[in-house]
């Protein structure tokens, strides 16, 4: 588990927070919504012992979405690489998205978002901001890559004009990469990606801006993917996870989605690509959901967004 300040923990499987820090991390810039993102463990780690780390790397002045993949030892990682830098720097600590997938190929899907000030980057295939991008375990961009040969692209490109992806899931079910982009006041949506594709941000959205000023007079516009479901007003959506465990057979190939303003777990019924949004849960806890994951248990775990967070493990009733 990450904790934003730079922090990697561990959690037994007794539900005891080791006290002692995983050591060893990259330095990481720590501000505002700037930090220590997600960890994710290789499909190989049995035998690789790999993790990958998303975090904002640089200053206030100039910084960038950064990933590192590491070996993870007992309590420290060692052989740190830093893998991607998103590019160009900006200025600033807001929207750099940071969720990562690993396809069956190997392959690293990762998220960024526009840096908020920068949100015209999302349109540009020559910035990384906005952008979802897609790498191999090594850094460079697989040659099947949709702009990789296009001179004026960042290679690793895999789509484009999104806001702030702070969802993603593959689901190896229906071979879906699924995400979620944080709107502004307005406009949360749910997208499944693919590659090439051009998301509309800032050119078409459903939200405001957040002084009610109109972003764009555009809802659609020619060539840009409309989403498979949008909230307004915004629920501030953050962590998701398509249910494929046992234990709840009802909620089979659902959606849980985390939010933050809202704070629940959404529960969107995912079928034939069409998404509906049925019911709010858990919204008796009165917490910010920050993540939600299914557990290789069946259970769905909940991390929430507090000064005194907890991880929640969600089994069904005796």
């Amino acid at each position: 588990m990450t904790e934003r300040p730079g922090r990697l923990r561990r959690i037994t499987a007794e539900g005891e927070l080791v006290p002692k820090d995983v050591s060893g991390l990259p330095e990481v810039f720590s501000s505002g919504q700037a930090g220590l993102f997600e960890v994710l463990i290789s499909q190989d780690f049995a035998s690789s012992g790999l993790v990958f780390l998303s975090y904002a790397c640089g200053v206030e002045s100039a910084n960038h979405l950064c990933v590192a993949r590491a070996k993870l030892g007992k309590d420290r990682l060692e052989d740190v690489e830093e893998i991607f830098r998103a590019l160009p720097a900006k200025k600033g600590d807001a929207h750099y998205g940071g969720r990562m997938a690993q396809l069956p190929d190997a392959s690293l899907i990762i998220t960024l978002g526009d840096g908020f000030d920068f949100r015209e980057q999302a349109q540009i295939l020559g910035s990384h901001l906005g952008s979802v991008v897609r790498i191999g375990t090594d850094g460079v961009a697989p040659e099947d890559n949709p702009f990789i040969d296009s001179p004026d692209a960042r290679p690793e490109v895999f789509s484009y004009g999104h806001r702030n992806v702070q969802g993603l899931v593959y689901d190896p079910v229906e071979r879906l990469l699924i995400s979620h982009e944080h709107g502004p006041r307005g406009g949360d949506e749910i997208n499944v990606l693919r590659p090439g594709q051009n998301y509309g941000w800032p050119v078409i959205s459903y939200g405001l801006d957040y002084t009610g000023a109109r972003i764009t007079p555009f809802t659609e516009y020619p060539n840009m993917e409309q989403p498979l479901l949008q909230w307004t007003p915004s629920i501030a959506p953050s962590g998701m996870t398509r249910y494929r465990g046992e234990l709840f057979p009802e909620w089979q190939g659902d959606l849980f989605v985390g939010a933050l303003a809202d704070r629940s777990v959404r529960r969107v019924e995912f079928v034939d690509g069409k998404a509906e949004d049925v019911e709010a849960l858990f919204k008796d806890l009165k917490a910010r959901i920050r993540d939600v994951v299914t557990g290789p248990d069946g259970a769905l775990y909940l991390l929430t967004d507090e000064s005194d967070g907890r991880v929640l493990r969600v089994t069904p009733k005796p």
